[in-house]
């Protein structure tokens, strides 16, 4: 017994050394970032109050930017519907595509392989890049965000569902194989019902987080309320700025809360 606790507290102490030599080297590596980018924590902090007090002050939203309003209304409905749009035909792309990524379903792995690198390169290049790329072919417009939105989510959807299908236990898929299933029947009667309701739940996250990045997509685009918050912000209108992130918050909470009670009813 005594021999044992030895070693446990041998096995603990080497394990908090582990630990704090982490700590140590991330502090380590904060400070050189700190000094390489002329960063200063303790100033930071120390504008966090005038901070504040700014956006309390300009922020506020008016009587005269509730004149806005409507125009508000019309172009965050523009970056719903852009959002919604986007993300449903990367939500079907990919569950189609995770059938060929995911282990359990693809037909080779040369196509398992293939399917992630595919899903990697669209998932990993940041939506703005994508934005001022495709500027380039389509001019600011919707179908440039539209677009820029769809890889995003296409990539990342596919990397979620790749891992829900791989989830599921062979087994399942062996029982109705040995049961004469092809490979269709199979995806319905044993893929389809595990994997829908978190598919449905990813794809609502991926909803919320679309409407975010429309909003800064569309000020490279000219369109939706990313390009009205960029119009009122070049005329120094704080006010209805103000108005505009409000609007937004309002909009991601009420999705979330959607998102949650949808869980609910499927899960």
């Amino acid at each position: 017994m005594a021999k044992r606790k030895r070693l446990n507290l041998s096995v603990l102490g080497r394990r908090n050394i582990s630990v704090g030599l982490v700590v140590l080297v991330l502090l380590l590596i904060v400070e050189l970032s700190s000094q390489a980018t002329d960063f200063s924590l303790a100033d930071g902090l120390t504008s966090v109050p005038t901070a504040l007090l700014w956006m309390v002050t300009h922020l506020v939203p008016t009587a005269k930017s509730l004149t806005n309003l409507p125009d508000i209304l019309s172009a965050l409905g523009q970056t719903i519907l852009m959002a919604v749009a986007a993300t449903v035909l990367g939500a079907i792309c990919a569950l189609f595509f995770s059938l060929m990524g995911a282990r359990t379903t693809s037909p080779s792995v040369i196509l398992t392989r293939a399917a992630r690198v595919v899903a990697s390169f669209f998932r990993n290049i940041p939506d703005v890049v994508w934005t001022i790329i495709l500027l380039f072919s389509f001019g600011q417009n919707m179908i440039t965000g539209i677009i820029t939105l769809f890889f995003t989510s296409f990539g990342m959807l596919t990397r979620y569902f790749i891992e829900v299908i791989d989830e599921i236990g062979s087994d399942t898929m062996e029982a109705l194989r040995s049961t004469g299933a092809n490979y269709f029947q199979t995806f319905a009667q044993g893929i389809y019902p595990s994997i829908i309701p978190e598919v449905v739940v990813w794809t609502m996250f991926m909803v919320e987080t679309n409407i975010r990045d429309a909003t800064l997509i569309g000020i490279l685009t000219a369109t939706g309320i990313g390009y009205v918050f960029s119009l009122f912000y070049t005329r120094l209108d704080f006010a209805t700025c103000g108005l505009i992130i409000v609007a937004l918050a309002v909009v991601i909470i009420t999705l979330e809360l959607v998102s949650s009670q949808i869980k609910k009813m499927i899960v």
